[in-house]
């Protein structure tokens, strides 16, 4: 194939100087003919005149956060369409099932999104171990440096991780802790034994994870079977002094149930996902000390979203030369997915 396929941006206009900054916009252009100042977002839709001549065109679409939803009548005006390249994460948010009726194409930037979230996750891991959270405020508080000594029960020597859920976000966090000397244990209801060992760590029930692990990372979807799936009876099995991560979903945490755990001082909490998200700003969270909180910043942010357009523009090159898409949406799987 050698003429470059016509290609619309499908997302907010102000993301895409973000995510396709000139060298990205540039190495995207030399596969598909596309327009940075012709974008269709959320509350534009595809209505306008020159958009949807440009639809009418359209044989991939550049989606983002802010694409308007592709239902039948989207579809309908875009009859040359044949890939939906998402230089995001989930596509739940705009992707139909009259995508894959059509055959049409869909691939996301998913596991590009998943490094920063993985790495964010190794970096809190390895600092709650120190006690960083709780020193750091000290410190604040009582402005004397406390000296040098042992401080029984923080180190990453041997400390006990838990990861719920083998998302593409779980697995990466999996692989960036194997170079450290911790105790690394699985739980997820799709992965069996065999898959577990292919990640190189030992899969447990749930129930077993939580009374094991001096961290609990959360990686799993919301779902409406996920929905506080760590409430009041999971957190009641968690060891003293342990420390519940969430960077996936807030809904994933009874938060009343968290909130009277944490008021007792038994467990920690790092939380850069919150139910509602904001929290209020009355919120009790904000004021314990045992909760660290960050405004949902685990995922790509500045520099960082940059890699989910090289993402999608890495796939418009396998496109356009007939290859196979490194990261297609499987239409099944995503009724499981974030």
């Amino acid at each position: 194939m050698t003429q470059r396929p016509y290609a619309l941006f499908a997302m907010s206009a102000e993301n895409v100087p973000q995510v396709f900054p000139p060298e990205v916009l540039q190495r995207l252009r030399e596969s598909v003919d596309i327009d940075p100042a012709l974008v269709a977002e959320d509350h534009g839709d595809f209505t306008g005149p020159r958009l949807k001549d440009a639809l009418a065109r359209t044989e991939i679409l550049v989606t983002g956060w802010g694409c308007p939803r592709l239902d039948a009548a989207v579809l309908d005006a875009a009859p040359k369409l044949r890939a939906v390249l998402h230089s995001a994460g989930s596509v739940k948010s705009l992707a139909t099932p009259e995508l894959w009726r059509r055959g049409i194409a869909v691939s996301s930037a998913a596991a590009a999104n998943a490094v920063p979230v993985a790495e964010y996750t190794l970096a809190m891991i390895l600092l709650a171990g120190k006690d960083l959270f709780a020193a750091r405020d000290r410190l604040r508080t009582e402005r004397a440096f406390p000296g040098w000594g042992l401080v029984p029960g923080i180190g990453n020597h041997g400390r006990r991780v838990g990861v719920i859920g083998a998302s593409r976000i779980g697995r990466k966090v999996i692989e960036l802790l194997r170079p450290f000397d911790l105790r690394v244990s699985l739980t997820d209801p799709y992965v069996d034994e065999a898959g577990a060992a292919a990640l190189g760590v030992p899969l447990l029930a749930l129930d077993d994870l939580l009374r094991t692990s001096d961290v609990v990372t959360v990686h799993a979807p919301e779902t409406p079977e996920t929905h506080h799936l760590v409430g009041r009876r999971e957190l009641a099995l968690m060891p003293d002094g342990a420390v519940l991560l969430n960077t996936a979903r807030g809904g994933l945490v009874d938060h009343d149930a968290l909130l009277a755990e944490l008021r007792t001082g038994r467990l920690s909490a790092i939380l850069d996902v919150t139910d509602p998200e904001p929290l209020p700003a009355d919120s009790p969270l904000y004021d314990l000390p045992n909760a660290f909180i960050t405004p949902h910043l685990a995922g790509s942010q500045g520099n960082e979203v940059a890699r989910l357009g090289i993402a999608v523009a890495a796939e418009a090159e396998r496109w356009r030369t007939g290859g196979e898409l490194a990261h297609p949406v499987d239409p099944v799987a995503l009724e499981r997915e974030a």
